[in-house]
């Protein structure tokens, strides 16, 4: 054996060795990872997202999977000429668009991601947010100030929702199955309508009713960043309080901290913003002691 096939070897055995506390620290605990954005467009990340997930499962780690697919449902609807109208950038939803959104979201990704998982020698199920009541949605309504009145005006969104309730029976069941949930984020309501649900918002709520030790939210960027570009490793409420006022934390990235910090005051221990286009973040982030994101805790 040449010296350079050694030192591999030696690198890769002191990878196991380092991952090994942390092995032991999250045997039997459930990580909720919310997977989407580039992570999940791209082939070569949704296998070795696939394999990573598998991973933890076969270590005693148990992953459930919550998964997006907002340009997947645009260009569906792109595809059958159904037109969208957006209020202040937010999409309304039609029954049209709803039904649309189901049929991407519960039939074609949903059952792509359980055959990657099980293409890499894991045990998948696809559900979603209506299956024996995991979720029940109520309509999200968004308000707006009148220019001219400035009274606040009730927009609708049409089909959106917010998770209201979550029963984790089921997810319970099919962990102790041995199996990985890979959840849509479509529920039905109280009244019997189907409603989309944002997934990063539907993955904070079952995190939190899961009682999850930690709650994964891949998303484009490398975390939360101060004001020189670099990435924060951990947050707290009060840093986070702060980082907003300052205009630190704005935008696309307000509504994800405000998910995670949420999902921490329900019970989740941490909940970590990562870079989902980082070749096995989520490894990263778990196993080695700098970690790969932002933890946030509450």
């Amino acid at each position: 054996m040449v010296d350079r096939d050694k030192k591999k070897l030696q690198k890769k055995a002191a990878t196991l060795v380092e991952a090994l506390p942390y092995l032991k620290k999250y045997a039997g605990d459930i990580f909720v990872i919310k997977y989407g954005g580039h992570a999940m467009g791209d082939p070569e990340l949704a296998l070795q997202f696939a394999e990573d997930i598998t991973l933890l499962k076969q270590v005693g780690i148990h992953p459930v999977i919550v998964h997006g697919g907002g340009p997947q449902i645009g260009s569906m609807l792109e595809r059958l000429d159904i037109k969208s109208e957006f209020i202040d950038g937010l999409r309304v939803t039609s029954k049209a668009t709803v039904e649309v959104a189901e049929m991407v979201l519960c039939g074609n990704i949903c059952k792509s991601i359980v055959a990657d998982i099980q293409d890499a020698g894991g045990r998948a199920i696809g559900l979603s947010g209506k299956d024996d009541g995991l979720v029940t949605a109520t309509k999200m309504n968004r308000e707006k100030a009148d220019p001219d009145s400035n009274i606040e005006k009730v927009i609708d969104l049409g089909y959106v929702g917010d998770p209201s309730t979550v029963n984790p029976e089921l997810l319970h069941q099919t962990i102790d199955a041995g199996v990985i949930p890979v959840i849509s984020p479509i529920a039905a309501g109280t009244d019997g309508h189907t409603y989309n649900i944002n997934a990063d918002t539907m993955a904070g709520a079952i995190a939190g009713a899961l009682g999850a030790r930690r709650f994964f939210l891949l998303t484009d960027v490398a975390g939360v960043l101060n004001d020189e570009g670099e990435m924060l490793t951990e947050l707290g409420q009060a840093e986070i309080t702060a980082l907003i006022d300052s205009g630190t934390i704005s935008g696309g990235m307000l509504p994800k901290v405000e998910t995670c910090l949420k999902a921490a005051e329900q019970g989740v221990k941490g909940a970590v913003i990562l870079d989902g286009r980082v070749k096995h973040a989520v490894l990263l982030e778990i196993f080695t002691e700098r970690g790969a994101g932002t933890l946030i805790r509450a």
